[in-house]
């Protein structure tokens, strides 16, 4: 997928509002989501450690409460929402 960085960060930013007003978060996944690994298991990334994953990533997934969504993190592998379920 091509799309400039401000494409993508509003793209990132149009889920987290849909996310944050209730929208099904697997669906979102489905509909927005450009890494097909993400899409196959519906954004669920497993547990893992902290440093199993990206500094920015990890840090956000860690200050969530079970069932809050992060804001739009970017990472070296682009923007992200994250959203905590267990």
């Amino acid at each position: 997928v091509t799309r400039t960085k401000a494409d993508a960060k509003k793209r990132a930013e149009e889920v987290l509002e849909k996310a944050k007003s209730g929208a099904d978060f697997s669906a979102l996944v489905a509909e927005y989501s450009d890494d097909p690994g993400s899409k196959e298991r519906m954004g669920s990334v497993g547990k893992f450690t902290r440093d199993k994953m990206v500094k920015p990533f990890s840090d956000a997934a860690f200050a969530l409460s079970v069932d809050e969504v992060s804001d739009v993190v970017e990472s070296e592998f682009g923007f992200h929402v994250i959203k905590r379920n267990q």
